[in-house]
């Protein structure tokens, strides 16, 4: 029989993630009165059972493969970016600097898209083990300069809220609606000011204004946020002796010149949706490149990412197969989306 949309996060994930070796965490907290959350009800008829049994299957063949690819195309960029002459002994000098720039590009793009892995994982739909998800949730999170733990609950809330404003927190900062704010918003300035500020609240503990961490989960967060920058203290320590300052050269530097790419692809998947409740219309399916939507985990198929959050990534192609004629807004490529865009910034205003 039909199956409706809209369940927020997989059924057998009734705690929320935390750190390895931790405790899981509570729920998020219920929504503020006089306020309710799209159900699941709330949604049309679009997938069957018997589909959605299919579909649901974890795979961990597949989120190997997925995560090791991933991982390999970071290790390549590193390669490329920090010993190229190791790789090309007799390259020329012209060759060399050709080398290092693919290399902090791909290091950078492995490194800043680390939070699709990150947000695939946080859903617990890339492995059929829990504890395997919450790891991979975590690492990759420190990779890419995002705590697993503090984004999943404030995830949570943005698929329970999306694009309903005063609810979904990622419209706490208003999306960009004039050529300066776009521009601004695409260099990843703003992500690095929010992210700085975030993580200095979270090692003191402080989570006002943060709905979607209760206070019983804030000692967790906490430590979580706290255990992440003793890594990267750990990391700054051992480049002392090495002579090369790791953290901001082959970290923090191609972190920087990957983040354009992603926040041009994120800016897609709600920006100029509705704002209403309406899972079709809130949000944005985009197809693009094969070597992009691998990159993104198939983020790419936002639209069915949203309606069935349950579905693990691999499996996203063949549900948008079965939805496609229901989407409202499918686009034919990112670049098509950002001409509309830039055809209308004010558009983009909530």
């Amino acid at each position: 029989m039909p199956t409706r949309a809209g369940q927020p996060f997989p059924s057998e994930s009734p705690t929320l993630g935390s750190t390895p070796g931790m405790a899981p965490s509570a729920l998020p907290p219920d929504p503020p009165a006089g306020e309710m959350a799209a159900e699941p009800g709330d949604q049309p008829l679009l997938l069957s059972s018997e589909q959605l049994a299919v579909f649901n299957r974890r795979r961990d063949d597949e989120g190997w493969a997925q995560l090791i690819g991933h991982l390999t195309l970071l290790g390549l960029g590193a390669a490329l970016w920090i010993t190229p002459t190791a790789l090309i002994p007799a390259a020329s000098p012209p060759l060399l600097l050709v080398v290092k720039l693919v290399g902090v590009l791909l290091l950078g793009w492995a490194l800043a898209f680390g939070f699709c892995a990150m947000h695939e994982c946080g859903h617990r739909t890339a492995f059929a083990s829990r504890s395997i998800n919450d790891t991979v949730a975590w690492w990759m999170g420190v990779l890419s300069f995002y705590n697993a733990d503090f984004y999943r609950r404030y995830h949570q809330w943005h698929h329970r809220f999306t694009h309903q404003i005063g609810l979904d927190p990622e419209l706490e900062d208003a999306p960009p609606s004039t050529l300066p704010a776009y521009l601004l918003e695409l260099s990843g300035l703003p992500w690095w000011h929010g992210k700085i500020q975030g993580h200095w609240r979270a090692l003191r503990g402080d989570f006002a204004g943060a709905p979607y961490i209760p206070p019983e989960a804030t000692a967790a967060v906490t430590r979580s946020v706290r255990l992440q920058f003793a890594v990267y203290a750990a990391v700054l320590l051992v480049s002392i002796p090495l002579g090369r300052p790791l953290l901001l050269f082959d970290w923090l530097l191609p972190l920087a010149v990957g983040q354009p790419l992603l926040r041009f692809v994120l800016l897609a998947e709600h920006g100029g949706c509705s704002t209403s409740a309406d899972g079709l219309r809130n949000t944005r399916t985009t197809l693009t490149l094969a070597p992009l939507r691998w990159l993104m985990w198939n983020m790419p198929f936002h639209t069915e990412h949203h309606l069935y959050p349950s579905l693990p990534f691999h499996a996203l192609p063949q549900a948008h197969d079965q939805l496609a004629p229901q989407l409202v807004h499918c686009s034919p490529g990112y670049l098509a989306v950002h001409r509309g865009f830039l055809g209308n910034l004010a558009a983009l205003a909530l």
